[in-house]
């Protein structure tokens, strides 16, 4: 059974969305503030679900500590839903964003969306093990890319098949905004000379 952790300091919120999830098949830990979250966390967690705004701190500092430590996928749900907090939790190596208010069945959605990425990853045999991350500090997703984008060197990928091999094999809530913040972070750290943008199709790896 997949174990969640939701770090949630709404108490009416939080045990709703903890009998919801769990209706679903879910197993869920609640905690209500990032050190009783911090404190609960361990080997058996599949899933992070976190709050940005905790009464004793943050759950972007949650992410922080999580990623030095262990790849394990991580979901903001937050009301806080200008861009720059949106590229502050993925540059925190989340997976995910969600703005308040959300509908359950988009976050299953996104949820399951991206314990199959992870599936996917772990089990991916497709990209040749000479191909190593070119930069230091890689999110995860940061990483698939990278290798997706180097396994197809020379050829324009489109932004759909981006999606459909990282993302949900659909494409289902993953946004063009958040591939284009994953192109432009990865851009940052590789040199942006690397990942060619081909107007109106995709992109292109170039070494």
């Amino acid at each position: 059974m997949t174990k969640i952790l939701l770090a949630e300091d709404d108490e009416s919120l939080g045990f709703g969305l903890k009998y919801s999830l769990e209706k679903e098949g879910f197993s869920v830990t609640l905690a209500d503030s990032k050190k009783s979250a911090e404190q609960l966390l361990d080997n058996s967690v599949d899933l992070l679900l976190l709050d940005i705004m905790l009464p004793d701190g943050s759950g972007y500092d949650i992410c922080k500590n999580v990623r030095k430590i262990r790849d394990v996928p991580v979901i903001f749900l937050t009301a806080c839903d200008s861009e720059v907090n949106v590229i502050t939790g993925l540059d925190m190596g989340a997976d995910d964003y969600i703005c308040k208010p959300f509908r359950l069945g988009e976050l299953l959605s996104r949820i399951n969306a991206v314990l199959r990425r992870y599936r996917k990853s772990d089990n991916n045999t497709e990209f040749p093990e000479s191909f190593s991350e070119d930069a230091e500090g890689l999110t995860a997703i940061e990483s698939r890319l990278l290798r997706f984008l180097r396994a197809n060197k020379g050829q324009t990928l489109t932004r759909l098949q981006i999606l459909n091999k990282l993302w949900d094999n659909k494409g289902e809530f993953v946004d063009d905004n958040t591939l284009s913040v994953h192109i432009s972070r990865l851009r940052e750290k590789v040199g942006a000379e690397k990942i060619v943008t081909v107007r109106g199709v995709g992109y292109r790896w170039e070494e």
